[in-house]
């Protein structure tokens, strides 16, 4: 096999960048992580800013833990999610400067 023309990532790193590009690529998980850029949320706030049904956002946070893209803590009856990564927010602001170019 000639490496000059391989990956210099190996097939792991590819799947696993594949996986997170899939999981920050749903528009409610991306406007949970938005949301909880500026602080954290509980459920029921999430619910009541994306007008959703808590069962779906439950579902997304569900995902969005096992990413370990949030985490979460009880606060008496409620959960309250916060993120659990920032670096995550470096690759949406690349993605952000790359759409406001193709606007102007």
């Amino acid at each position: 096999m000639d490496t000059s023309t391989s990956s210099p990532i190996n097939k792991e790193k590819i799947q696993s960048m594949s996986k997170l590009f899939k999981v920050i690529s749903d528009p409610t998980r991306l406007s949970i992580l938005f949301l909880l850029q500026k602080k954290e949320l509980s459920v029921g706030n999430i619910v009541l800013a994306l007008d959703m049904e808590q069962s779906a956002i439950s579902h997304q946070l569900k995902i969005l833990k096992d990413s370990r893209l949030v985490k979460a803590r009880r606060e008496g009856k409620s959960m309250v999610y916060s993120l659990d990564d920032l670096h995550v927010f470096s690759i949406l602001e690349q993605v952000l400067t790359h759409i406001n170019e193709q606007e102007q």
